[in-house]
């Protein structure tokens, strides 16, 4: 079991989500609506779901549903392949309704990264690294 197929975000609001991901960052999907009960987005290589929240916590567990809002300690990343990448994706997000919450910087490990929210408060990183290199479908190639 060597890979993520599938990351699905539950939603509070699909038209805002979908908004966010398809219209404002440029995320591909053949979903023409703009509320629909569920949409999958075709990224090179992990695809990503939205889900309406309430109905995957049913999912999960019908009876008793997981709640609670805060820091999962989870965080989802793109990887850029220059500086001005990331500025320019941060302020793609921010112009698509994202929240800023850490300003792209210089970083202890070399790199260059910031940190944006999406509408449900999801956390994504930006980032550069002088060391990053990409396979032929723009995935981050990292070495063990």
């Amino acid at each position: 079991m060597n890979r993520i197929n599938l990351i699905c975000l539950g939603v509070k609001d699909m038209g805002t989500s979908v908004k966010f991901y398809r219209d404002g960052l440029g995320f591909k999907t053949t979903e023409k609506g703009d509320n629909p009960e569920i949409v999958f987005f075709n990224s090179a290589g992990t695809k990503l779901e939205l889900y309406p929240l309430e109905d995957l916590a049913k999912d999960i567990d019908e009876k008793n549903p997981p709640s609670g809002s805060g820091f999962s300690g989870i965080t989802l990343a793109y990887n850029a392949k220059s500086k001005e990448e990331v500025d320019r994706v941060m302020a793609l997000a921010e112009a698509a309704g994202g929240r800023i919450i850490k300003e792209p910087k210089e970083v202890f490990w070399g790199g260059y990264s910031g940190y944006f929210t999406d509408p449900d408060g999801y956390y994504w990183e930006v980032a550069w690294g002088p060391d990053f290199t990409f396979d032929e479908n723009d995935m981050l190639e990292i070495d063990s």
